[in-house]
């Protein structure tokens, strides 16, 4: 048993302890819980505002003492979703690191980075690259099916001057800096589903880089040829009523003989409209938009997204156009090359494929270069290219 003096030892302990308890606890407890905070406007459905356990004043102390810990700012940023921060980069935007929630379709409220993010990965990318995939399969059975077209008329040894040195000059350097903005442009949007697996992160990284930024500097001369091609050819692709009629037989591709067109057919005249000429408007602004290029205010990053979006949708139409007019430029026709590579085609090509266009310079009614040269041998076929 313990003793009295021991008894009274204890006694004082226990109640020594209880009562430093009850102290510590009053004194940290407030006497009125503050009210739980409300979610900004705009936030979506459920979200709550975390907790700060820290007064704002024990954040400014801590700010000071602890320099690298962004733990408040952060906390700042996913309460409101749009907050901006201290920078020395001149420009608008340049301290928001996160933009404001946006109602996204089929996802709810996101940020509006997020949202371009799935517009391009959900829809420009799977789409865009799916239909160039269809284009050139097909392409690839025709071709496997009818071959070359033309080649049926033969040549008679004369020349006529289909396109001058001008014409050609500039659709060579149309052609040439399209092409190396096609290629960098799908390499910088699929190039990690095909290339990145093959030749690994570094090398891929550096190749990215370095399209990126030939693709920039490029573009300005894409834009400049662009509107020389448009100014050169436009007289040519005015639509009449011959187009009509070509259009209803398909321009004779499924069948064996070639329907009578102008200097371009129908399907050509689409092509300089709609494959070349709008598409390429387009590209050529929203191009500007992005490397900001254009004079006046300097761009927004919601600015950036929607230019990027037409940019990429515009890019994605034009590549598989010229997919189909590269095919029948140097494959898909017998001979049609060598009047872009020379300037000149046989009579006898011309009276096949634009019959039309050959009986108005016949007439007089085009002034172009015509060749006297003897024709050769009767029955001799067409050259193929």
């Amino acid at each position: 048993m313990m003793s009295p003096l021991r008894r009274l030892i204890f006694a004082l302990t226990l109640a020594l302890g209880l009562g430093a308890g009850a102290w510590a606890q009053s004194s940290t407890a407030p006497d009125d819980p503050a009210p739980a905070a409300k979610p900004p406007a705009g936030a979506p459905p459920g979200f709550t505002v975390p907790a700060d356990p820290k007064p704002d004043d024990t954040n400014a102390q801590r700010s000071t003492s602890q320099p690298g810990n962004n733990a408040p700012f952060w906390r700042a940023v996913r309460e409101s979703g749009h907050v901006e921060g201290y920078t020395s980069l001149p420009g608008p935007e340049k301290g928001v690191l996160i933009q404001r929630f946006v109602q996204y379709p089929g996802s709810g409220y996101t940020t509006a980075g997020e949202a371009w993010r799935q517009v391009r990965n959900q829809w420009i990318i799977p789409y865009g690259g799916s239909l160039l995939l269809i284009v050139l399969l097909a392409l690839a059975i025709f071709y496997w099916r009818r071959g070359p077209l033309g080649g049926h008329v033969p040549d008679t040894g004369r020349k006529i001057e289909r396109f001058t040195p001008f014409e050609r000059a500039a659709h060579w350097v149309n052609a040439g800096t399209f092409l190396i903005l096609a290629l960098s442009g799908i390499v910088m949007a699929f190039g990690k589903y095909f290339l990145l697996p093959v030749i690994g992160s570094t090398l891929f990284g550096w190749l990215a880089w370095a399209l990126k930024t030939l693709h920039n500097f490029v573009g300005p001369l894409f834009a400049v040829s662009l509107v020389i091609v448009v100014v050169a050819f436009v007289k040519d692709n005015i639509a009449g009523a011959a187009d009509l009629h070509w259009l209803r037989r398909a321009g004779g591709m499924l069948g064996e003989g070639q329907v009578p067109s102008h200097r371009f057919n129908a399907a050509e005249k689409g092509l300089f409209w709609w494959g070349n000429c709008l598409p390429g408007l387009l590209l050529v602004g929203s191009g500007l938009v992005l490397v900001e290029l254009l004079p006046g205010p300097t761009f927004l990053r919601g600015d950036m997204q929607i230019a990027h979006m037409i940019h990429a949708a515009a890019a994605m139409v034009m590549i598989i156009g010229i997919t189909g007019h590269i095919y029948m430029g140097t494959i898909g026709v017998k001979g049609a090359l060598d009047g872009m590579k020379t300037g000149w085609v046989d009579e006898g090509w011309a009276k096949e494929h634009h019959s039309l266009w050959y009986d108005d310079v016949k007439a007089g009614k085009i002034p172009v270069q015509r060749s006297k040269q003897p024709a050769p041998v009767s029955g001799k076929p067409a050259a193929q290219a």
